[in-house]
């Protein structure tokens, strides 16, 4: 293993058999990587035969199940707690790690301790001609940029103590978890958006949440005005309990340092 080698990936897997050697291997290409934990979220596909054998030729590869499907978030959330590597990153089942696609990344946060996230480069693949000619496709890539969860890469400790991606009920149901999240790190941190060579692919589906939200905004879906007071109130939520854990973590890491002599 590369010395260095500090990124553990989570990846959060429900019957992506199709996809999901292509995702693993992309992270076992990057030489920043030195832990993949797939976590099965109860698939009854052939997914957990690709990752165990994946994980029999290369130790990096830990492969995780879960008794019964609770969504990404908590798919997620469970792998970031067996991780034991100083940097978090969280790539989707369908999407895949460009070459040399974490090495500014970790460059990035290894250099400047100050920062807490970065954000990838995405380039969004297969997407079907009338999306690509959507007027505004270019804005609202930049949008989806910032908070689909294969351009996270985050300090271990900071995504702890903030608890996680939610894992509340209304994200089961209408999704968000991710732009959630993103709202929290913005209110909190900021973050650094990479720009130029593009460091991770999002491969298109016609009902994976992203392809959903350019639909949404192209008129072709409706959003339930129940679903957005729900999702505008966990967001607020959400952002309130990750501020006061983070003032907690960090009256923590005060008080637990060591003094100094004057």
């Amino acid at each position: 293993m590369p010395s260095n080698a500090e990124v553990s990936v989570v990846i959060p897997c429900f019957n992506a058999a199709a996809s999901l050697a292509r995702a693993i291997n992309s992270c076992l290409d990057q030489r920043e990587v030195a832990q993949v934990i797939l976590v099965d979220d109860g698939s009854d596909d052939a997914s957990l035969d690709v990752a165990r054998t994946i994980a029999f030729t290369d130790p990096r590869v830990k492969v995780m199940g879960t008794v019964a499907n609770g969504g990404a978030a908590r798919a997620r959330n469970l792998g970031a707690l067996h991780a034991t590597h100083p940097l978090l990153a969280f790539l989707d089942a369908d999407d895949e790690y460009l070459p040399g696609g974490l090495a500014r990344a970790v460059s990035t946060l290894r250099t400047t301790p100050e920062h807490h996230v970065v954000r990838l480069n995405v380039t969004f693949k297969g997407y079907p001609p009338d999306i690509l000619a959507f007027r505004g496709f270019a804005h609202h890539v930049e949008i989806m940029n910032n908070m689909i969860t294969s351009s996270l890469v985050i300090r271990r400790t900071t995504f702890l103590a903030l608890g996680g991606f939610p894992e509340d009920d209304v994200y089961r149901q209408y999704g968000g978890e991710d732009g959630t999240f993103q709202s929290a790190i913005m209110v909190l941190f900021g973050c650094i958006r990479l720009t130029g060579t593009r460091n991770v692919c999002n491969h298109y589906h016609p009902n994976s949440h992203v392809a959903r939200y350019f639909r949404r905004m192209m008129g072709e879906l409706d959003s339930p005005p129940e679903a957005v007071q729900q999702l505008g109130d966990a967001v607020h939520s959400f952002v309130a309990r990750a501020r006061s854990a983070w003032e907690e973590h960090v009256k923590g890491t005060e008080n637990s340092a060591p003094a100094t002599r004057s």
